[in-house]
């Protein structure tokens, strides 16, 4: 049997996934049983849209479940002692200036379970963070992107 897949992750991380599996398990779960009870209560379930449209969403907010739960079950905290260090890494933040055009950006590398880009967190997967990844301050990154290649000066990790 093939071994789960891990899912590093900073603490903050883990506990943010926690607090949506209970609010999922105690309040969403709740809403949509209780919209199948109303549903069935209309009558011939074949030609009933509300029944067909909870069902559906009882199914994904189970499979919500499921994946939290199996992501926090295979959560690898990343430790102190790893972010001790001045090299570009799992949970880290790093800023970065595009060349030539000098447009700085800042991101956290988390793992993909916490991956947020809009709120400055990309995945340890992602193309930018692969080609980071032992990287120090002061060091020229090339990184290959959908949209072609780019090379970056990395200014800060923290």
């Amino acid at each position: 049997m093939a071994s789960e897949k891990q899912y590093p992750m900073t603490e903050a991380g883990k506990q943010k996934l926690e607090e949506e599996l209970e609010f999922l398990k105690t309040v969403k779960r709740k809403e949509v049983v209780e919209r199948i009870k109303i549903a069935r209560s209309y009558g011939d379930l074949s030609e009933n849209s509300e029944y067909d449209s909870a069902k559906e969403d009882q199914a994904f907010v189970e499979g919500k479940i499921s994946s939290l739960e199996s992501m926090i079950r295979n959560a690898v905290i990343i430790t102190e002692d790893e972010l001790n260090t001045d090299e570009v890494g799992l949970g880290k933040t790093v800023t970065f200036k595009e060349l030539p055009d000098e447009e700085e950006e800042t991101y956290t590398i988390v793992g993909s379970a916490e991956a947020d880009p809009l709120e400055g967190l990309i995945s340890n997967d992602s193309p930018i963070a692969k080609a980071l990844i032992g990287h120090k301050k002061g060091e020229e990154v090339k990184i290959q992107t959908p949209g072609g290649e780019i090379e970056v000066v990395i200014v800060d990790v923290q």
